[in-house]
């Protein structure tokens, strides 16, 4: 779909500009009705890593923050990377639905978990998932990533591997 291309796109530039100041290449977007209402992008991954500043927990907190009387359920996250649990359990508890990514997070991802066997608050929850949406641009900037000797953040990694095999 066009849409989802051009708002991939968008977080996309998010991961850009991540990648840009030496971070882990994640970008997300939070669309509700067509237009960008929030957005973030991966921090805190050099060094000692913290885990807390994912792409999507950054632009879940600015759109919280925004105060927009928006619905979640009516919001599209797209993310250039699948979310991890923490990600994809924080979003389904926040009211979020629907989910676009860009490449499949092969080490960590959860959207293809069966959630049949967790608490009603997970496996009740009905949800869209799109995937994959400009797999080879953000692959692009997870390959320029692991390629940088002087990027440690996973570096010996099942996903640095699986990436770079592609």
């Amino acid at each position: 779909m066009v849409q989802d291309d051009m708002l991939m796109g968008f977080a996309l530039d998010q991961a850009r500009q991540a990648l840009a100041r030496g971070e882990f290449p994640v970008g997300c977007v939070f669309a509700w009705q067509g237009r960008v209402v929030a957005s973030g992008a991966r921090c805190s991954s050099t060094g000692r890593a913290n885990e807390l500043d994912h792409a999507e927990i950054i632009a879940l907190r600015r759109f919280l923050e925004s105060g927009q009387r928006v619905d979640p359920a009516e919001v599209r996250v797209y993310s250039t990377m699948e979310p991890c649990l923490m990600c994809f359990a924080t979003l389904l508890v926040n009211g979020f639905r629907q989910f676009v990514y860009a490449y499949e997070d092969a080490m960590g991802g959860a959207t293809a978990l069966d959630r049949t066997q967790l608490a009603p608050l997970y496996r009740q929850r009905q949800i869209s998932i799109i995937a994959p949406v400009l797999r080879a641009e953000s692959l692009a900037l997870f390959k320029r990533y692991f390629q940088n000797d002087t990027h440690r953040y996973w570096r010996d990694s099942y996903l640095a591997r699986y990436t770079l095999d592609q």
